[in-house]
Parts: structure tokens; sequence; C-alpha cells
């Protein structure tokens, strides 16, 4: 975005914190919004397995990653819903005109 100061498009603003913000953050950043989840989910999920003391690692460090390319997947396919929503609502059209329009 032209308008920031610091010129990162992806700096979240002050509204990022509220509930409106944060979506508007998600929809125009999902392959950041997923990456996140995933990271955070993979974390999550060692963590967990490491709370049960009787298996193996490399089995704790599978059913980490298996948890989390499930919430990933399941991310993936809300991103793609978001994207048709948009796409069958005209929005889509509308955010490329508004963005590509000549000053």
């Amino acid at each position: 975005m032209a308008d920031s100061a610091s010129g990162s498009a992806s700096a979240p603003s002050s509204d990022f914190y509220t509930a409106a913000g944060f979506r508007k953050w998600v929809v125009e950043n999902k392959i950041k919004a997923v990456g996140s989840l995933w990271a955070s989910a993979v974390g999550g999920s060692i963590l967990y397995n490491f709370r049960k003391p009787g298996e193996k690692m490399s089995v704790k460090i599978i059913h980490a990653r298996l948890h989390a390319q499930a919430l990933t997947l399941a991310a993936l396919l809300a991103a793609g819903a978001v994207e048709y929503y948009e796409h069958s609502s005209g929005a889509k059209v509308e955010k490329v005109a508004e963005q590509t329009k000549l000053h």
C-alpha cells in the first residue's frame, strides 16, 4: 500500500486489533494467514504431544505434522471459500478496479 509510512504492504494498521480490522487483514493476506496458522498449529501440536511421555520422538513429530496439515487444509479451504465469495459477489472486481485506477 502506497500510503504506508514504512513502505511495508503487510504492516497491520491500528484497527488490526479489532475484529473487522483483523478480518480485513486476513482477506488481504490469505497466504500469510495460512502460513501463520500452520506454524502455530505445528508448535501447539508439538507442545501437546510432548505431554505424552510414552511415545517416541519421531511419532510425536509425525502427529504434530499431521495435525498441522489437517488444520492448514481447512484454512486453505476457508481461504478458497472467501475468494469464491468475493469473486461471485463482485467485491473482488471492484477492489481490483479501485487499486488499478489511474490518478
